[in-house]
């Protein structure tokens, strides 16, 4: 009997210690810690050229690209985001690509090769689609891309015409009252599933790009927000003396290149309410939205910003607008 008792002791030592050996093991794994993903993207972008706050919005003039394409044109570079029927059948500046906007970054990475042209302009009808290609891709370092100002509309209104049937005072019920910008809070919560700033950049990108209208889901028009104002947290993107001068009601004044960084205001921005950006003519609100919603915001650019609400207000101060004469009448190829 004594011997069958030590034979079984000798047998369940062994798995004794095994057992023990395991739990010392699994008590012993450090616990990974999780990754704040929007404090680590927004450390990363504000820490490699802080596009938003130091260079935003990046735009050319069609004057300026057609005097590049006139004088240097190996150096210019025009990637076309119209629809490819307009592209053909409306017409195109001489040389461009047409790239739709959910493959511009592929393009961009294995198409061409940006850092051999000094300027790369992006064009669309009226300058904010392109705003918005142009922010990601300044985003992703490509220090020499821009939108084209006013987009096809400033090239030559037989390609596009979007810019004269959008100016107007079509809401001027602006106010001088100020509203305070919301307590700080919490950025918004993202789950990629990476770790590094760059590897969180390039995979909110991608995401982006992959719905069915881009741009579409960054953009708002006037009467949509003048419609439900309490709907909305409105960011007037404008300096504190324009602010001044009038704006939405309940528009929050934030000055551009200044109160959207981590250290001044970026966490008054809700992250459980829709952020309305608008500017003087949507040129700056839809690089600036499309910025945000990479950060995670639910950001929208309103349309063709004051220009199309209060025209008189931008022009009567003599602040940034369409006038017709930004129609410069290039030559254009079909």
């Amino acid at each position: 009997m004594k011997n069958i008792r030590k034979y079984l002791l000798l047998l369940v030592l062994p798995m004794l210690l095994l057992v023990s050996a395991c739990k010392e093991d699994s008590t012993t794994e450090p616990t990974p810690t999780p990754v704040d993903e929007s404090k680590v993207l927004v450390e990363y972008l504000e820490a490699n050229g802080d596009y938003l706050n130091a260079t935003a919005p990046a735009i050319i003039s069609a004057a300026d690209v057609r005097t590049l394409q006139l004088t240097n044109p190996t150096k210019l570079h025009v990637v076309d985001i119209r629809s490819s029927a307009d592209f053909t059948n409306k017409g195109h500046i001489e040389g461009a690509v047409n790239v739709a906007v959910k493959d511009i970054v592929t393009y961009f990475k294995n198409t061409i090769t940006p850092a051999t042209y000094e300027k790369i302009a992006i064009a669309c009808y009226s300058g904010q689609t392109a705003g918005y290609a142009t922010a990601l891709l300044r985003l992703l370092g490509y220090t020499n891309v821009f939108s084209l100002k006013f987009g096809m509309s400033a090239w030559n209104d037989s390609v596009a015409n979007s810019w004269k049937p959008a100016v107007g005072n079509n809401y001027t019920n602006f106010v001088t009252t100020p509203t305070d910008k919301n307590p700080a809070g919490n950025l918004p919560t993202l789950r990629t599933g990476k770790t590094t700033g760059k590897e969180i950049l390039e995979a909110r990108i991608d995401s982006l790009l992959k719905s069915a209208d881009p741009f579409g889901d960054a953009r708002i028009t006037y009467t949509t927000v003048t419609g439900a104002f309490s709907n909305y947290y409105i960011v007037n993107y404008w300096p504190l003396n324009h602010y001044n001068l009038g704006h939405l009601p309940g528009a929050i004044q934030y000055t551009p290149k200044a109160d959207l960084k981590l250290s001044t205001f970026l966490k008054t921005l809700p992250t459980n309410k829709t952020v309305v950006i608008y500017c003087y003519t949507g040129q700056t609100s839809a690089q600036v939205a499309t910025i945000l919603k990479v950060l995670g915001y639910d950001a929208k650019s309103l349309m063709f910003g004051v220009s199309t609400m209060n025209y008189n207000l931008l022009t009567t101060n003599n602040l940034s607008t369409w006038k017709d004469t930004e129609c410069m009448y290039y030559p254009f190829v079909k």
